[in-house]
């Protein structure tokens, strides 16, 4: 059984999809298939899907809805055995649930392992690697995390870890790429990203970067003065130090700003100039 939940959420067997329509099965499924071989206790389930107070006949929907995932399972696997191997692949232990299936069947696990494998190779000073796994990683995304499903407590927090996690991925794999002098080719994603992250010093130091080694310094200074601006109107700070550093660094024409191009300690481009 494959399960992903990096966009809207899909699962199959054997070809064949087990996608539930009702929105509490939808939460199941995806709640299981983020702890696969793992038993997620009842209560955890319950709260998931109706709070600190979930009605009396909660336990008894629960069964319902985990007979209705089985019977979805039993009619995709096929056959007189179906039934049975359903109970195996969604099974009952331990006070809850767990579905019997592999950490690289599930999308999200799957991107978290080639995630970490690329934020080591950049750690390692492996460019090349790192820009090739974390691309890899990213590509498994078709969306914002559990973008179809209702989400309770437990969900919430994975999907706002997830998403944590993609911006990282996406900010190591631009400086990988920095590193790579592929500055040119980054500029057009890097402008996209810091429209959609206006507030994002990193995104914005990464964009200050490309731009100044494709020889458009102006560029560079003026993204650090919409920035300046919205991080003063908005949330009334003045940009970080490091930011600020890099910001002088560009006005003086450091040789300092090509230095990571040429080799050197992978340092992430927010970093150039930390203290």
């Amino acid at each position: 059984m494959k399960v992903r939940i990096l966009g809207p959420l899909h699962a199959e067997t054997g070809g064949v999809p087990v996608v539930p329509t009702a929105a509490k099965t939808r939460q199941i499924l995806a709640l299981l298939a983020l702890h696969p071989g793992q038993p997620v206790p009842v209560t955890t389930l319950l709260e998931e899907m109706w709070g600190q107070t979930p009605p009396r006949s909660a336990h008894t929907t629960l069964q319902t809805y985990i007979l209705r995932l089985r019977r979805m399972l039993a009619a995709a696997l096929g056959g007189p055995d179906g039934p049975a191997r359903a109970r195996e692949v969604l099974a009952t232990g331990h006070g809850g649930y767990l579905l019997h299936i592999a950490e690289e069947d599930v999308d999200a696990l799957a991107y978290q392992r080639m995630a970490q494998a690329g934020h080591a190779a950049f750690a390692d000073g492996d460019s090349e690697l790192a820009a090739r796994l974390l691309r890899g990683a990213l590509a498994l995304w078709r969306g914002p995390a559990l973008v179809d499903v209702r989400a309770g407590a437990a969900l919430r927090i994975q999907a706002a870890r997830l998403e944590e996690s993609r911006l990282l991925a996406t900010e190591r794999r631009v400086d990988a790429e920095l590193r790579l002098g592929r500055h040119s080719e980054l500029l057009a994603e890097l402008v996209e990203l810091t429209q959609r992250h206006p507030t994002n010093e990193r995104l914005h130091a990464q964009a200050m970067v490309a731009f100044y080694r494709s020889g458009r310094r102006s560029s560079a200074l003026e993204l650090y003065r919409g920035l300046r601006r919205r991080l003063i109107e908005e949330l009334g700070l003045e940009p970080s130090v490091q930011l600020r550093r890099l910001h002088q660094a560009v006005l003086s024409t450091d040789p300092r700003l090509d230095a990571a191009a040429q080799g050197g300690r992978p340092t992430p481009a927010f970093d150039l100039y930390a203290a």
